[in-house]
């Protein structure tokens, strides 16, 4: 269902998303009234083929309408990204020929909501590497282990995890499998209290001893490799991260003109508007955020359109997540100088989008990760290769 100006979510939806974030942000409580709002328009299942009761987007048109989500409510774009990622993961594979996620698409359908549980503390190479152990057992495999950042926490009824199995120790695998949550073995620790994204209720999973059925087990590949899915999720998840950075740093820069041309000075006489140094900060935001949309844009486009990068496919993802993140924290910056001090009060909206844009950097791969991928891509090194001295 699509509103008047040919996007997902009406202009009318959106405002009130923005009035909550606020809310929802300073009382640390999930977007539930928003979550009901994407759920009756449509938005969640946007990725999901029509034959299977969603709107067959791609990840391009997917990332337009998350970043118009983003610069109204960044925290409830961040946490459904989650969710749309998995869909699309699933509908690309049946793309590519590969239906053995479709049935991941047709509960999508009916309404089942999916999260991603791959944060572990120690783990810089989520979907990898885990610290958490998978075990082959009758009609399925046993997980152990503790999941940080887990998305959607009130709302999931499928966690997507990953785990190791170590039963060969010369060849160590890692299972992906989704939980659903009626499962018996593990507890959410309701850990989520932290700088920005607030609303996305992001706590912590605890798998003390969970049997996911053969049914629910999506991968089983060498660790430290990828395959199709693999590189799925990193095109969906970094794609909609950058999308989201994006539409909040266009809203940064929102706030930032509109501050610029209220605010005076005893020593100007017009706004400070006027005034060069004012003009060049605002110039280095709108340059940097000119910069972002047709990056994330081409590489949207070329993922959708199959566009054969081989195995420098994991650079593109990486770089363009980063320079997004990077962006809007740049712009958010920017911003809060332009404010003259009004940012720094917790009724300004700029005072929560600081704080949002700082998580960024959290999310992966980070900084260190993407600098590792970059330079060994470039330099020809296999992405495994260790660093040896002497």
């Amino acid at each position: 269902m699509a509103s008047q100006n040919g996007t997902i979510l009406s202009d009318d939806v959106l405002a009130q998303m923005r009035e909550r974030a606020s809310v929802y942000d300073r009382e640390n409580r999930f977007f539930s009234d928003d979550f009901e709002a994407l759920r009756k328009s449509g938005y969640l299942n946007m990725a999901v083929p029509k034959e299977f009761g969603g709107l067959g987007l791609n990840l391009a048109q997917v990332g337009r309408e998350t970043r118009r989500l983003a610069s109204f409510a960044p925290a409830t774009a961040l946490g459904t990204n989650m969710h749309v990622y998995w869909t699309g993961v699933a509908a690309d594979l049946r793309r590519m020929g590969d239906p053995s996620l479709e049935w991941l698409l047709k509960e999508a359908g009916k309404g089942e909501v999916f999260a991603a549980g791959h944060g572990e503390v120690g783990n810089d190479l989520p979907l990898f590497l885990s610290t958490s152990s998978a075990e082959k057992v009758k009609g399925g495999y046993r997980f152990k282990g503790h999941k940080m950042f887990g998305s959607l926490t009130p709302v999931w009824t499928r966690l997507g995890l990953h785990g190791m199995d170590i039963s060969d120790p010369a060849a160590p695998k890692i299972v992906h499998a989704f939980m659903p949550r009626d499962t018996d073995g593990y507890t959410i620790k309701e850990t989520w209290d932290v700088l920005g994204m607030r609303a996305t209720r992001s706590d912590d999973t605890v798998l003390e001893d969970v049997t996911v059925p053969d049914k629910y087990i999506a991968r089983i590949v060498p660790a430290g490799q990828g395959d199709p899915f693999v590189l799925s999720v990193f095109a969906w998840a970094l794609i909609g991260f950058a999308n989201v950075y994006y539409g909040l740093a266009q809203r940064a820069l929102e706030l930032a003109v509109a501050s610029a041309r209220k605010r005076t000075a005893l020593a100007v006489s017009r706004s400070m508007a006027y005034h060069p140094e004012v003009q060049h900060s605002v110039a280095q935001a709108a340059l940097t955020v000119e910069s972002m949309g047709p990056y994330v844009e081409r590489i949207a486009e070329d993922w959708a359109n199959g566009a054969d990068y081989g195995h420098d496919w994991p650079m593109k993802l990486v770089a363009v997540k980063h320079h997004c993140v990077e962006g809007a924290w740049k712009v958010v910056d920017l911003a809060m100088d332009l404010s003259g001090g009004g940012g720094m009060f917790k009724r300004n909206e700029l005072e929560r989008l600081f704080r949002d844009a700082r998580c960024g950097r959290f999310h992966p791969a980070n900084a260190n990760l993407v600098h590792e991928i970059v330079a060994k891509t470039t330099l020809g090194i296999d992405l495994g290769e260790q660093p040896r001295w002497g």
